[in-house]
């Protein structure tokens, strides 16, 4: 049993996490500012309502306990946004995170585990993507992924925190038990979106482009269950304990499914009809983004449970109806 620090625990993934930890019998603190999470997702251990950017608050977390690892999901994440505001990603992905880093060098925590992106790969000179693809982000959010990478580089070589960085892909799913979901504001991920169209809840989903170099003419994504992004954290984690070396690692399902392909299964699985309109295509959209996972395969003996998408859809739609009778 480890003492383990989710940062970003009211989110998403992290709400995934800290759920699941405790399942396997770990002590939890989440931290969390609620700057977008919800503090009702963080289903036990202990809370912490604090800020990365908030020092005094930072030693005092690390003063209250003995952390043996830290998980760090606290980002901002919408990608156009990075664009028109930049400097709000580079505070909060880059600064608020390297305050955590000095945080844990100050109390001796040296184990790591980041929460990056495939964003940081930029446009995909190959497919799919593996490790050894070049590093040119399109975007803050990308650079803002990447410049923490490095410095994670850094202060393994000066102060000897270990770190590994997850680059997701797409994160997509909820929780298999109907506990937990997407639930971002706005929500700009594809299959939330289509589901909520399905509902009636927005009036009609906007598909950008449909002349890409694809079979229908839509983006192809890897997208990758977040029950099995949490597994590929706790493996990471583990990986640390063990000695192992600062490493990076995609995530993915090694599979593609174009924006067509995911309406359809949205389609079946929710017996709606998914209106859509079709939109011009978004700045910096590749055609194709897919993963090959192999080294996590291979090194942290992580593969997908839920690779299909009609399950990882079924899961959010599971999500989606429970939330409604909330």
């Amino acid at each position: 049993m480890a003492n383990i620090l989710v940062v970003g625990a009211a989110g998403f993934i992290g709400s995934h996490m800290v759920k699941m930890l405790l399942s396997l019998g770990h002590e939890v603190v989440s931290f969390d500012n609620l700057s977008s999470g919800h503090r009702d997702a963080v289903l036990g251990g202990r809370f912490v309502l604090g800020d990365l950017a908030d020092h005094l608050s930072l030693d005092k977390l690390f003063d209250e306990s003995h952390f043996d690892g830290v998980m760090q999901f606290a980002s901002s994440i919408q990608v156009g946004e990075s664009v028109r505001d930049p400097s709000k990603y580079y505070r909060n992905n880059l600064v608020n995170t390297l305050n955590l880093l000095d945080a844990m060098v100050r109390h001796d925590v040296r184990h790591l585990v980041f929460s990056s992106s495939a964003a940081v790969f930029g446009e995909p000179c190959a497919i799919p993507i593996n490790e050894s693809h070049p590093l040119c982000p399109l975007t803050p959010y990308g650079q803002s992924k990447l410049m923490v990478e490095r410095i994670l580089a850094d202060y393994d070589h000066a102060y000897g925190l270990k770190s590994v960085s997850l680059r997701y892909f797409n994160a997509a799913g909820a929780d298999p038990d109907g506990l937990l979901g997407e639930r971002h504001d706005p929500e700009t991920h594809l299959i939330p979106l289509a589901l909520r169209a399905a509902l009636g809840h927005i009036d009609r989903l906007t598909i950008f482009g449909n002349d890409y170099a694809t079979p229908d003419g839509t983006c192809i994504r890897d997208y990758v269950h977040v029950e099995d992004l949490c597994h590929a954290h706790r493996n990471a984690l583990e990986y640390l304990f063990s000695g192992a070396a600062s490493d990076a690692f995609n995530l993915g399902n090694g599979q593609g499914f174009s924006v067509q392909e995911v309406l359809k299964t949205v389609e079946e699985v929710t017996a709606r009809r998914v209106p859509a309109n079709l939109g011009s295509r978004r700045s910096g959209d590749p055609a194709r983004l897919v993963a090959d996972s192999d080294k996590a395969k291979t090194l942290l003996h992580w593969s997908p449970k839920h690779a299909d998408l009609r399950t990882i859809i079924s899961h959010a739609w599971q999500w989606e109806m429970r939330s409604l009778a909330i």
